[in-house]
């Protein structure tokens, strides 16, 4: 049995954070000074990671991280609000930077929130990393360990034999050897559940705890109960199996009992194909 880990995003950061800033900013030549509290006034989110960085050119800013499971259209005006706060609370300039885990629609992904009322414009530009456009050879050779856990979704790693290195990788290290439930939780997008006990050697009822099969179960209560565990299925169904998975929805959106939309949420994330989804409906 894997043991509890902490792989909050701020874990996951923390593990080679020079590495990471580099990465998301594309500046090569800035170190991370200090990891900083993201906790504003009336937000506080796990998924976010405030750094403040020193470069050369440009001297001391924050680096603010923004993780999402899945894109959504708030993002752009909530991109603008911490970067606001951030840059208040500590007197610094702020590079907001938005990771999109998992690619629900084809719709472009904005890189900066703009409104403007009676003539005054307000623009907050903002870098969007899409994990699965990143390609799966930079979690090893630059190196970031960070990405590790994602490699299933990376551009290139579904890959049985690339996810086996992963996993080996994070087996290896004691700092990461309790990030294997993440990696694992991904790759249900991407191999069959037996595929991935046989590979894990544990029980997959293990993935219940995975952090990111709790954030959907929250994304669904944030949304209210049952039409938030609703839209949680619909893009867990997209994301594992596109249009065909789609075609359940119909059905599904027709249950109101809340017990039992998260019992097909469960199944959705460790299903290999649509008829094991069929057969509890």
């Amino acid at each position: 049995m894997v043991k509890p880990a902490d792989v909050s995003t701020k874990r996951l950061i923390s593990l080679a954070p020079d590495n990471w800033v580099r990465w998301v900013t594309a500046i090569p030549n800035i170190n991370v000074r200090e990891i900083l509290s993201s906790e504003f006034q009336w937000i506080s989110r796990e998924s976010d990671v405030l750094i403040r960085v020193h470069s050369p050119e440009d001297g001391e800013f924050l680096v603010l991280n923004e993780l999402q499971l899945r894109y959504n259209s708030k993002l752009p005006r909530r991109m603008r609000a911490y970067a606001a706060l951030a840059s208040e609370k500590y007197n610094l300039p702020t590079y907001p930077v938005l990771i999109n885990i998992l690619q629900t629609s084809q719709v472009e992904i904005p890189t900066s929130y703009v409104s403007n009322i009676g003539g005054l414009q307000v623009r907050q530009d903002y870098r969007v990393i899409n994990l699965w456009e990143v390609d799966v050879n930079v979690a090893f050779e630059q190196p970031l360990p960070s990405l590790l856990p994602f490699v299933p979704i990376l551009k290139g790693g579904k890959d049985e034999s690339i996810i086996r290195e992963a996993l080996q990788i994070l087996r290896g290290n004691e700092q990461l050897n309790q990030l294997e439930t993440v990696l694992a939780f991904f790759a249900t997008f991407v191999l069959e559940s037996a595929l991935i006990q046989e590979i894990m050697r544990w029980d997959m009822a293990v993935l219940h705890e995975s952090p990111w099969y709790q954030e959907i179960l929250r994304e669904g209560k944030a949304q209210g109960e049952v039409e938030g565990i609703v839209l949680s299925i619909r893009t867990s169904l997209e994301a594992k199996f596109g249009g065909e998975g789609l075609e359940l929805m119909p059905q599904i959106a027709q249950i109101s009992d809340l017990e039992r939309l998260q019992g097909i949420l469960r199944t959705v994330v460790l299903a290999n194909t649509v008829e094991e989804i069929l057969q509890i409906l």
